[in-house]
């Protein structure tokens, strides 16, 4: 239900949350290695998410990628949303643009709830969860 985008952009968030803070940062070559994806690629997505204030970047030769303590307080769904934009989960998955909960298409019973399900999971874990879950080795990112 997301793209690769997103789900890169998670991967990074949640490094960065794991590795990062005020007084240590990461630079886009050493993420890409860490998380097996493209420099370029990484780097417009860290660039983005930056500009929108969910992660934190200082320039220089110092400088890099990190999160404090206020980007790991976010809830992931901004990170979802700032890479796919709100409406993509509003969307008709079948592509009609009319279709809504009047006039719905064959399967948008179907994926409504689920979809709801989803949003609203996304909207109450914050990158900080994710992140002590792995801390704790309830979870694993690589």
């Amino acid at each position: 239900m997301i793209s690769n985008s997103s789900k890169y952009a998670l991967k990074a968030v949640i490094f960065l949350a794991l590795h990062t803070d005020d007084t240590r940062k990461m630079s886009v070559k050493e993420m890409s290695k860490h998380i097996k994806v493209p420099q370029p690629y990484i780097a417009k997505l860290l660039q983005e998410l930056s500009k929108r204030n969910l992660i934190s970047s200082t320039r220089g030769p110092r400088g890099g990628f990190y999160l404090n303590e206020a980007n790991k307080s976010l809830p992931i769904s901004e990170i979802v949303y700032a890479v796919e934009g709100r409406n993509q989960f509003s969307s008709c998955l079948l592509g009609l643009e009319d279709c809504d909960q009047a006039k719905p298409c064959p399967i948008h019973h179907l994926i409504g709830p689920p979809r709801n399900e989803l949003l609203a999971i996304l909207e109450k874990t914050t990158i900080a969860h994710l992140a002590h879950d792995l801390k704790t080795k309830n979870t694993f990112l690589q």
